[in-house]
């Protein structure tokens, strides 16, 4: 049984030599860290999608986190939910079908539309509710790549509701609440999760988190095979 990964790869191998190559630079170029060695293919991904180095320092890991994010994909069929479309499409749909998963957003859903109109809230507060009142937040990886709102819900959820999902990868980007909803997440214990720390994120670095997680859990599946 090989033990290279043949599904979450590039798909030629001058894909795949570009992208070692990419990778090669990035850890001659980082510097040092104290990211583990589950860890740190997680940031090295990250930074290749941004070029952007600040990366290294600014991604914080719950202890748990790359075990449950792996130990979710290996389970099969665990729900990925994101609070926009960007995501969705983003994610490697071949990667995510090898693991049985599946994406759901509900972000510009009539209903969730109206009900933010009613309560005055955003669309991506109610895009959570949704998505806890249909039972997808419990053992998923949530993915919040913009809207700090939803990441602050997903907090009020996890604490008043006793939602519990797999891992929250939350990377929202912007000027209002972005830093603090990152910092919110954090100071959770019992959900594991992934942030960025500060203004910066983005859809592209949770998909780029997502994949990266895609790959650890491919390697050990065939390790262990």
């Amino acid at each position: 049984m090989s033990t290279v990964n043949t599904v979450t790869e590039q798909l030629t191998r001058a894909g795949q030599a570009i992208e070692h190559d990419s990778f090669a630079i990035i850890d001659a170029e980082a510097g040092p860290h104290t990211y583990t060695e589950g860890q740190w293919p997680i940031v090295r991904r990250m930074i290749h999608a941004n070029a952007d180095f600040e990366f290294n320092g600014l991604t914080d890991f719950h202890p748990d986190a790359v075990e449950a994010g792996i130990s979710a994909m290996l389970r099969g069929g665990t729900p990925v939910v994101a609070d926009v479309e960007m995501i969705c499409s983003g994610l490697s749909q071949p990667r995510l079908r090898y693991f049985g998963m599946g994406t759901h957003q509900f972000i510009s859903d009539a209903d969730v539309i109206a009900l933010a109109q009613a309560e005055d809230t955003t669309r991506a507060v109610q895009a959570m509710r949704k998505a806890h009142k249909l039972g997808l937040l419990d053992g998923a990886i949530v993915g919040i790549g913009n809207a700090p709102t939803a990441l602050i819900e997903l907090v009020r959820l996890i604490r008043g509701e006793s939602v519990r999902p797999a891992l929250v990868v939350g990377m929202p980007v912007g000027f209002v609440s972005a830093a603090e909803s990152k910092d919110l997440m954090a100071e959770l214990d019992h959900v594991p999760w992934i942030v960025i720390r500060g203004r910066k994120g983005g859809s592209t670095l949770v998909v780029a988190a997502l994949h990266a997680l895609l790959s650890l859990a491919e390697a050990r599946q065939k390790a262990r095979a």
